[in-house]
């Protein structure tokens, strides 16, 4: 006989045990803690960043919403952020067949909408100088 039919057969094969034990390191490993915790931290700013930038078109939204429902409107878009910081952003909707101007509210205790036709509206709709 040879020298390679003397060994035993279970020494060059591995044990079905090896893979759970494999894999049970890998979890363990700092690298992969590391990555995990830096891609936990990673995705909770982003969520918070893209909230806030979010936040005066996700309030108008809302207002938008609720006066369009109250006026039997469909709502059309709000404008993403209140631009001249005066509380609210332009926003617009479909009403009749007419699109309405609209100034809606971006803070939570002020949700709602105001109709803005300043210099665009028909001239029966401005206010006659008295």
């Amino acid at each position: 006989m040879t020298e390679t039919q003397d060994k035993p057969i279970n020494e060059s094969t591995s044990t079905p045990d090896a893979a759970p034990t494999q894999s049970g390191n890998f979890l363990q490993s700092w690298k992969f803690r590391a990555g995990l915790i830096t891609t936990a931290v990673v995705s909770i700013f982003l969520g918070f960043f893209l909230l806030v930038f979010f936040w005066h078109h996700i309030v108008a939204g809302m207002g938008m919403n609720s006066w369009s429902d109250r006026a039997g409107a469909e709502p059309i878009e709000c404008m993403m952020k209140d631009t001249n910081n005066d509380g609210y952003v332009s926003c617009s909707a479909m009403r009749n067949g007419d699109v309405v101007p609209l100034e809606c509210g971006v803070s939570v205790f002020n949700i709602g909408c105001r109709v803005n036709y300043g210099a665009a509206a028909a001239p029966s709709l401005r206010s006659s100088p008295r």
